[in-house]
């Protein structure tokens, strides 16, 4: 057979033009956009003739395409019966297939789907007129086939696909609320989310933080919800976006670059804030805009809602001690059989540290200080409500009136190293200046130079006015400012130079005078134990101040073992006070045994006297008179006697001291109180669900809006939402893509999509308008076939 030269591949007629059918096999008119030139690699076989061509029972002849351009084509006149040979060629590549069945589809195949086809074979002769084709050979046999159309659905294995096929069914349903309603029940799943939450917060409002199963916390419960309620009402408003875009493109022509705006909006936070200022927040789709960017702030306003603060709640019970009546157990001293004194160690042990010292001082623990008392408190803070108990009081008056400086010849006993008790006659006898009550000197100086006391000053002095040993009182009934307290425990005058200095009294500086008494009271307190720190108030204070003989009596006692005094005590120190704001009176006090015993514990320091010999030497204090014959001195690094100590304030803790250790003996009773500790409660604030229930509120608006504004369009555009496939389906048309994408053109295709306007028209997809590219008349290649062939 010879071959064919390049010229020969087309046919050697090319004046006769090719008429295709115009109706399809179901009748229906059939539409041709573009003719493709026969590729250059065609070859017919055995004389058989290749073209497309559909099967139809009338055959009307269009107007060949090349009778527009070519004017010297020969007119146009049909082709002899019969048809030719109907046959279809092996596609190079995988071809693009649209399946329309219950959900369009799009996919590569390797051969393209069957289509009805009609072959008829009828014997020709060579050179008889065709397509074009010489010698081919003509056969006709028909073919069934089956089309895509009317295949059974492939079922899904994939739920995803389930449900996929479940919205595309709804979403093409004549319903409107069938078409959003993936969308209406997102909106109402954060409604009831947020109901939920506030239900939850109503709940456990001003109560203690609930701890539920396995650790969940209300602040985690509250997130997760919070986290739920901000996805699905983002869900609906990023779907309206979506559809709003088609709808944007609908009335006048649009910026091709607003379809990636609209795009990005229905993604993002970011392509919101830009949609909101294409739109400068005029249209509908600038609401769904906000609602994207504040859905932001969703999840903090919703920990903001609920707070834990801190406060003390009622755990269990504590106690406190007090005392009613003090009567302490000791034993008893004895000298050659003979009873001589009792002492109580624990009120003794507390009191010597104030004689000679600063006295107790509080002992720290963690970061308070501990209580001197046997407390019990369970907890951090515990509380009790305002008790009685037998205490210690101390009460100081200033009496500097009754002080009168002069100088005197009389008898000298405060000096150092005299001997015997006060008022004795061994003691010398001298001039001295200073202050004087009643004779006797409080604080002052000797006159006498050639006498070994000469330089010696006497700083301060403390007088009882109730006598040691013999217990004889002093200003007629043992007492000037306290006449009316009853059973003190003791009652003293004490003087003190200014600033206890040497100086001061050699300048003649009026001293510190003061009369304190010590005695039994009951007092009313309001105590508190927090964090390691125990408070007491004393609410109110009672004293026995009723009028009675003075209950000392002083024998004398004259025996083989004994040659002295004895003193005795007449009464029973009682103080009664009504309990609880109550018509039933409580007695509260000691026995005259434990008043007379506890008595006998100053006699060592009452009465004393503080001298210094020099103003560089160390004064020395004098006490314990009670002992016959004795100089008891005593070197003090801390003078709590001196002014500068503050004596009142000294007796006031010395008071204090004796109190703790009378509610720490086996007397005391307990007191119950509440033990408290810290428990996290929850605080709604409830203005901070403002922007959530606003976005809920707007949300819901916008759906509204846009599903009214879909159903008004439904004969225009589509419910595509934010489909990708509906982006695949309608794009543009291939020419204006080749434009777009061209590397001739100046710019990116961004670039070119700024300036390119399109519009969406509801039947014929894309339509654009301004002109990119210059328009070129297409250049012709070698052995192309000219317009119009296939």
């Amino acid at each position: 057979m010879a071959t064919k030269t390049q010229s020969q591949r087309w046919p050697p007629y090319p004046h006769i033009p090719i008429y295709l059918e115009t109706f399809d096999e179901n009748g229906a008119t059939r539409s041709y956009n573009t003719i493709s030139p026969v590729s250059a690699d065609f070859r017919p076989q055995d004389g058989a003739i290749h073209a497309l061509a559909a099967a139809s029972t009338q055959y009307i002849p269009p107007v060949s395409p090349a009778a527009t351009h070519f004017t010297n084509l020969s007119p146009i006149w049909p082709i002899p019966e019969p048809s030719p040979n109907v046959t279809r060629h092996q596609p190079r590549r995988p071809a693009l297939q649209f399946f329309p069945s219950s959900k369009p589809r799009i996919q590569f195949a390797s051969e393209r789907p069957a289509t009805p086809t009609i072959s008829i074979t009828t014997p020709h002769t060579t050179g008889e007129l065709g397509l074009g084709i010489e010698n081919g050979a003509r056969t006709s046999h028909i073919t069934p086939t089956i089309s895509p159309m009317h295949k059974k659905p492939e079922r899904s294995s994939n739920i995803a696909q389930i449900i996929e096929q479940k919205l595309w069914r709804y979403n093409s349903s004549g319903n409107v609320i069938k078409r959003w309603l993936f969308e209406i029940i997102s909106w109402w799943i954060s409604a009831i989310c947020m109901a939920i939450i506030i239900g939850v917060l109503l709940y456990y409002r001003d109560g203690k933080l609930p701890r539920w199963y396995g650790g969940l916390t209300l602040n985690t419960f509250i997130s997760v919800l919070s986290k739920i309620s901000g996805a699905a009402l983002i869900l609906p408003v990023s779907e309206g976006l979506g559809q709003l875009k088609w709808s944007w493109f609908r009335g006048d022509s649009k910026k091709m670059w607003d379809f990636e705006i609209f795009d990005n909006a229905s993604r993002g936070p970011w392509g919101a804030f830009l949609l909101l200022v294409r739109t400068k927040g005029r249209a509908l789709a600038a609401l769904g805009a906000l609602v994207t960017l504040f859905s932001l702030a969703l999840d903090p306003f919703f920990q903001q809602v609920v707070d834990f603060p801190e406060r003390w709640t009622l755990q269990s019970n504590s106690s406190i001690p007090r005392v009613v009546q003090y009567d302490p157990r000791y034993g008893i001293e004895y000298k050659n059989g003979i009873e001589i004194g009792r002492q109580d160690i624990d009120l003794r042990a507390v009191s010597e540290k104030f004689f000679y010292d600063n006295g107790t001082q509080p002992m720290q623990f963690a970061n308070g200080t501990r209580p001197e008392i046997p407390l019990s408190c369970p907890t951090s803070n515990c509380t009790w409500p305002h008790y009685d108990t037998l205490a210690v009081c101390n009460q100081c008056e200033d009496i500097s009136d009754l002080l009168m400086y002069g100088c005197l010849n009389t008898t000298v006993d405060w000096i150092a190293n005299s001997t015997g008790s006060g008022g004795e006659s061994t003691y010398p006898n001298g001039t001295m200046c200073g202050y004087f009550l009643n004779n006797t000197l409080m604080t002052g100086y000797s006159l006498d130079k050639d006498k070994p006391w000469a330089k010696e000053v006497l700083l301060t002095r403390a007088l009882p006015l109730i006598t040691n040993p013999d217990r004889l009182p002093l200003y007629g009934d043992g007492s000037i400012r306290f006449k009316h307290i009853r059973n003190p425990l003791f009652d003293i005058v004490i003087v003190s130079a200014q600033n206890g200095t040497i100086e001061s009294v050699r300048r003649q500086e009026t001293p510190v005078a003061l009369e304190c008494v010590l005695t039994w009271c009951v007092q009313t307190l309001n105590s508190s134990y927090s964090y390691g720190t125990y408070e007491e108030k004393v609410i109110r204070t009672v004293v026995n101040d009723t009028d009675g003989p003075f209950p000392w009596e002083t024998k004398k006692v004259v025996s083989a073992a004994i040659n002295g005094t004895t003193v005795f005590y007449h009464e029973n120190p009682t103080i009664e006070v009504a309990e609880n704001n109550t018509d039933n009176m409580l007695a509260y006090g000691v026995s005259d045994q434990t008043h007379r015993y506890t008595v006998t514990i100053f006699d060592d320091i009452f009465p004393s006297w503080t001298t210094v010999a020099n103003s560089s030497a160390l004064p020395m204090l004098r006490f314990k008179f009670n002992i016959q014959k004795a100089t008891m001195l005593k070197s003090l690094d801390y003078n709590p006697w001196l002014e500068s100590s503050g004596i009142a304030h000294h007796l006031e803790r010395l008071a204090t001291a004796l109190t703790n250790a009378i509610r720490s003996s086996a007397d005391k009773e307990m007191i119950p109180g509440d033990a408290y500790d810290k428990e996290s409660y929850v605080d709604v604030r409830w203005e901070w669900l403002a922007l959530p229930l606003s976005l809920l509120i707007l949300g819901a608006t916008f759906l509204v809006a846009t599903i009214r504004k879909t159903a008004r369009e439904k004969d225009e555009v589509g419910v595509w939402k934010s489909s990708a496939i509906a982006t695949l389906l309608y794009g543009l048309p291939d020419d204006m893509q080749r434009k777009i994408t061209a590397a001739e053109g100046m710019g990116t295709p961004r670039a070119k999509a700024k300036n390119l306007k399109v519009k969406l028209h509801p039947k014929k997809g894309w339509r654009s308008s301004g002109n990119l590219i210059s328009p070129m008349t297409p250049r012709m290649t070698k052995n192309e076939p000219p317009p119009g062939w296939i």
